[in-house]
C-alpha cells in the first residue's frame, strides 16, 4: 500500500496465482505490485487503466527490508528485469498518492 494516510500504508499482501486455482488479482491505483514465477514457465497478463507511460513507473526494491516480502525464491535464483535493478527502497520513494475517505488524490507540486 503506497497511499499516504492509509491505515495499511507500507503493508503488503501475497497471493499465489496458478492455472489450477484460476485466481486473478486486481491491484488498485496507489498500490505497488510485483510478481515472482514459481514454475518453469508462466504467462503473465497485466491490464492497466491507461496506456503505459515509460518513465512514469514507481517501484521499490524487491529485497527492501522495510517491506520484508517473501518472494518464495532463493536469492541466488532471482532474475530481475532491467527496470527493477536500480530501484530505491520503499522509504526513499516520492509519495504520489494521498488517501482520504476512500478517494485517491495525486500529490502535485504547486
Amino acid at each position: 500500500d503506497f497511499r499516504v494516510g492509509s491505515s495499511t500504508f507500507g503493508k503488503s499482501v501475497s497471493v499465489e496465482l496458478s492455472s489450477e486455482n484460476k485466481k486473478q488479482l486486481f491491484i488498485p491505483k496507489g498500490f505497488l505490485h510485483g510478481f515472482s514465477v514459481l514454475s518453469q514457465d508462466a504467462i503473465v497478463n497485466i491490464k492497466i487503466d491507461r496506456y503505459f507511460a515509460e518513465g512514469e513507473s514507481i517501484g521499490a526494491r524487491y529485497d527492501d527490508k522495510y517491506l520484508n516480502i517473501d518472494w518464495k525464491i532463493k536469492k541466488e535464483n532471482i532474475i530481475l528485469g532491467e527496470g527493477d535493478k536500480n530501484l530505491k527502497s520503499f522509504k526513499k520513494l516520492k509519495l504520489p498518492f494521498m488517501y482520504d475517505d476512500n478517494l485517491y488524490k495525486t500529490i502535485t507540486k504547486e
